[in-house]
C-alpha cells in the first residue's frame, strides 16, 4: 500500500471511454478533450500548483514534452486550482503544456482522481495523484492511480516505449 490510497472514487480501466471534458486553461481559454481526437493524450491530475511534488512532476513532463509530442502524444495537467494560480505556476516553471482548472472537481471525480485517501495515517478527501494515457479514439489506454510525483514521468515513458 502507498501513502495515499483511494477508498471511494470510481476507477477507470484500460478500454473504458475517457470521460469528455471542457475546462478553462491558465488563461481562461476553454480546452476540450475532444479537440485532441486523432492524437494520444496524457492527462494527469495533481493536488496543487506550486507545491514541491507537483512542481517536480510538472517539470518532468515539461522536460520530456518534445519526446512525447514527437511521438504524437500531448499532455494536459488538471488540478482544482483557479486559473490565476495556474498562470503563476506555468510562468514560474516555464511550463509549455496546458494546465486546466477544475475547482468544482467534476473532471477529477469523473476520472476517480478525487476521493477518500489516507495520508500519514489520516483519512481525508482530496486529489489522488493520477495519470491516464488516452488513445487517439478517446479510450483509456493506461490508468494509473496513486502515482509518485518523483520518477513517475520516467516510469511512464518506459511503459509507453519512449525510454530504455
Amino acid at each position: 500500500m502507498t501513502e495515499t490510497e483511494t477508498a471511494t472514487a470510481a476507477r477507470l480501466s484500460p478500454g473504458d471511454p475517457a470521460p469528455d471534458f471542457t475546462l478553462p486553461d491558465a488563461d481562461g481559454k476553454d480546452v476540450s478533450l475532444a479537440s485532441f481526437r486523432g492524437r494520444k493524450v496524457v492527462v494527469y491530475f495533481y493536488p496543487a500548483a506550486s507545491t514541491p511534488g507537483c512542481t517536480k512532476q510538472a517539470c518532468d513532463f515539461r522536460d520530456n514534452l518534445v519526446l512525447l509530442n514527437d511521438a504524437g502524444i500531448d499532455v494536459l495537467g488538471i488540478s482544482p486550482d483557479k486559473p490565476a494560480k495556474l498562470v503563476k505556476f506555468r510562468d514560474n516553471e516555464g511550463l509549455t503544456f496546458p494546465l486546466l482548472s477544475d475547482p468544482e472537481r467534476t473532471v477529477l471525480s469523473a476520472y476517480g482522481a478525487f476521493g477518500e485517501k489516507t495520508m500519514y495515517g489520516k483519512k481525508t478527501m482530496g486529489v489522488i495523484r493520477s495519470t491516464f494515457v488516452i488513445d487517439a479514439e478517446g479510450r483509456i489506454e493506461k490508468a494509473q492511480y496513486n502515482v509518485r510525483a518523483t520518477g513517475h514521468v520516467a516510469k511512464l515513458l518506459k511503459e509507453i516505449g519512449l525510454a530504455g
